[in-house]
């Protein structure tokens, strides 16, 4: 149980989700501006994983044009690799500092053309639109994989959770964020509600598969060191519903 609640709590904060400039001297904190992401993810059938990639790659000169003129911060493409019947094969994300820019972004998508591939059409689909006060990211084009954990926090504890995270496993990230071997971290909360409220979403991007080792050693020595944070996490969490995700990040772009 420890070692899911490292895994967890590590792949911390927050996605797609990531800062909005590039690696800064300061830590991620609550003070931080809100910063929006839009999640896409689609349960497509084997046969056309390929053809599903290729509309992602079609997407992929907008999302260049729209980070250089400032509309959103960061975006990529992912593909999970533990599959469950029914449940997500592919997906992307981009994120902006406003809510007006991640629409602007996503009305450029829509105008593209390619949200009506027959791919698209062929695949089970989930959106999502979310918020993150707690984040942080390295400038720069990356792949490597993904850690995602969604939790739901139990009535009256989300401060609790997010001070745990701030002032316990952020400074241990903003080390491995600052050397490489993270690229990108944050904690998510939905803005528009499709899940259970109380919800939360912790991702990890690391750069290859070393670096995840690297990243399992940190949390394992923090956790280690100070037992009652599992037992502090694990008071204000509830187990039921608690998910954990493995992706490839096929391509992540950060401003």
């Amino acid at each position: 149980m420890q070692k899911r609640v490292v895994k967890s709590v590590c792949s911390l904060v927050f996605l797609a989700l990531a800062a909005g400039l590039p690696l800064r001297a300061q830590s991620a904190d609550q003070g931080k501006a809100p910063m929006y992401s839009y999640i896409a993810e689609w349960a497509v059938p084997r046969a056309q994983w390929a053809d599903m990639e290729k509309v992602d790659d079609q997407e992929k000169a907008l999302m260049e044009k729209l980070i250089a003129d400032g509309t959103i911060v960061n975006f990529a493409s992912f593909t999970n690799l533990l599959h469950q019947e029914g449940e997500p094969t592919h997906g992307t994300w981009f994120s902006a500092m406003s809510e007006g820019n991640l629409l602007k972004a996503l009305e450029a998508v829509y105008a593209q053309g390619t949200t009506t591939a027959p791919v698209q059409a062929a695949s089970k689909h989930w959106d999502y639109l979310t918020v993150s006060r707690l984040y942080n990211q390295r400038s720069g084009n990356f792949g490597g994989y993904i850690i995602v954990s969604y939790w739901n926090v139990k009535p009256g504890h989300m401060r609790d959770v997010q001070d745990l995270e701030k002032n316990n496993v952020v400074p241990v990230l903003e080390k491995l964020l600052a050397d490489g071997a993270v690229t990108s971290y944050g904690m998510e909360t939905e803005d528009f509600h499709s899940e259970k409220l109380g919800r939360v979403d912790f991702y990890i991007t690391v750069s290859d598969a070393a670096a995840m080792d690297k990243v399992d050693k940190a949390m394992n020595e923090l956790f280690e060191k100070n037992p009652a944070l599992g037992d502090a996490f694990r008071s204000m969490t509830e187990s039921e519903g608690h998910r954990d995700y493995l992706m490839r990040l096929r391509y992540m772009t950060n401003k």
